[in-house]
């Protein structure tokens, strides 16, 4: 794997994880390799993707833990 598809993967993971500074940082690095901004937008598309496939997961596994009386928290 190259260094630009290795920051991509990277930033995508950034965005799944929240990570705020992870993101500052992978995306200076993607700038410094000179990856696209489009290239960009759609790895942290594909980490945005992951990012609410386990929030639902989360907030299903919340709801058999503790009935559905945790939606009126959220």
């Amino acid at each position: 794997m190259d260094e630009q598809m290795k920051e991509l993967v990277a930033i995508g993971a950034a965005a799944a994880a929240n990570c705020h500074p992870c993101m500052d940082h992978h995306l200076t690095k993607c700038d410094e390799l000179g990856i696209s901004r489009a290239e960009i937008i759609e790895a942290v598309k594909v980490g945005l993707i992951v990012n609410h496939g386990a929030e639902r997961a989360i907030r299903k596994k919340a709801r058999e833990l503790l009935g559905e009386s945790m939606d009126a928290a959220a």
